[in-house]
């Protein structure tokens, strides 16, 4: 596992190196002002379908609806069918890749060093891409947004909304490697208050149940990252958690709203909303991708679950928006 791992971290930092020195704006040089757009979302959940529809309307914002063409394609939360829709795209020659979450855009990086590529829902890209001292911009062809909220405050969150609480546990999938990366500086966060933190790693949604149920026996309170297996799986979650009366802080809304007490939102609608306006530069020839810097959600909102804070008979911080159901 380690080898393989390895293995792609290297096919990726060599993609993005050659990328460096390709004609990345050969896709772009588009005469007849028609665009077909590749999107790869690794799964379908709240988040990233509210990023995929705010990248599709900026782009038909900013290059009319009848000028582009984009060809969605769902990866089932499997890194190999990313890799062959990935592989698909560059086939078939689109003028640019949207790669929605962090396996998605690591598919597209890999099968591609000439077309543009921007990633949205990706929290670190430095942890995603193997790019040690990461400086805030990619080069080469990729760039994109972000997803990452302050992990210290989400970390002071745990604390105040749960202060008796000795006992944290992490709950996150194994093989995504940006939830890895926000676990582990939360743990650090908490660690430094003499809080006792302890890994619960999930390898895929048929673990997830025993994992959780080992969890939640052993905690005070559950933190889960912005990750993708446990945005799909709430509900499994939830039944865990709430009979057992032990509260989840959330990384981001979707997630709470499914089965947290509380988070820090930003909203994944406006930062697909700002991945597109990047792919219309790009493609209109007005921004050179090589030197775009990763772009950031601007503001985050503390946000609570009104019923599961009911149900553990929480009362919601001042401060705290209540997160609107349908």
């Amino acid at each position: 596992m380690k080898t393989t791992k390895k293995v792609i971290a290297v096919l990726i930092a060599v993609a993005i190196i050659c990328g460096a020195f390709a004609a990345c704006g050969d896709n772009t040089d588009n005469n007849d002002g028609k665009y077909t757009i590749g999107i790869v979302q690794l799964v379908e959940h709240v988040a990233l379908d509210a990023a995929t529809e705010g990248f599709k309307q900026a782009v038909i914002d900013a290059l009319g609806e009848e000028n582009v063409t984009f060809d969605f394609q769902n990866g089932q939360n499997d890194a190999n069918t990313c890799a062959t829709i990935a592989n698909q795209f560059v086939s078939n020659n689109v003028d640019l890749i949207m790669a929605n979450a962090t396996p998605a855009l690591q598919a597209a990086v890999a099968a591609t060093d000439t077309i543009p590529i921007l990633g949205t829902s990706v929290t670190e890209y430095g942890v995603a891409l193997g790019i040690k001292d990461f400086n805030g911009t990619v080069g080469g062809n990729v760039s994109g947004t972000s997803d990452l909220a302050p992990l210290d405050k989400q970390a002071d969150m745990i604390k105040a909304w749960v202060p008796d609480a000795k006992t944290v546990g992490l709950l996150y999938c194994s093989k995504e490697a940006n939830s890895q990366y926000q676990v582990d500086v939360v743990k650090a966060e908490l660690e430094k208050d003499g809080l006792t933190v302890t890994m619960y790693p999930f390898s895929d949604s048929n673990d997830l149940s025993s994992v959780c149920t080992t969890a939640a026996e052993n905690s005070d309170v559950i933190y889960v990252p912005t990750d993708n297996t446990v945005a799909e799986n709430t509900g499994i979650i939830d039944n865990i958690c709430q009979p057992a009366g032990v509260p989840v802080i959330a990384g981001e809304e979707g997630i709470c709203a499914g089965c947290g007490i509380a988070t820090l939102s930003i909203s994944y609608y406006d930062l697909g909303y700002t991945t597109g306006k990047m792919a219309a530069q790009i493609l209109k020839g007005e921004a050179d991708i090589a030197t775009m810097p990763i772009g950031y959600a601007e503001t985050q909102t503390p946000k609570y679950n009104v019923d599961n804070c009911k149900a553990l008979n929480i009362t919601p911080l001042a401060d705290y928006v209540a997160i609107e159901t349908k």
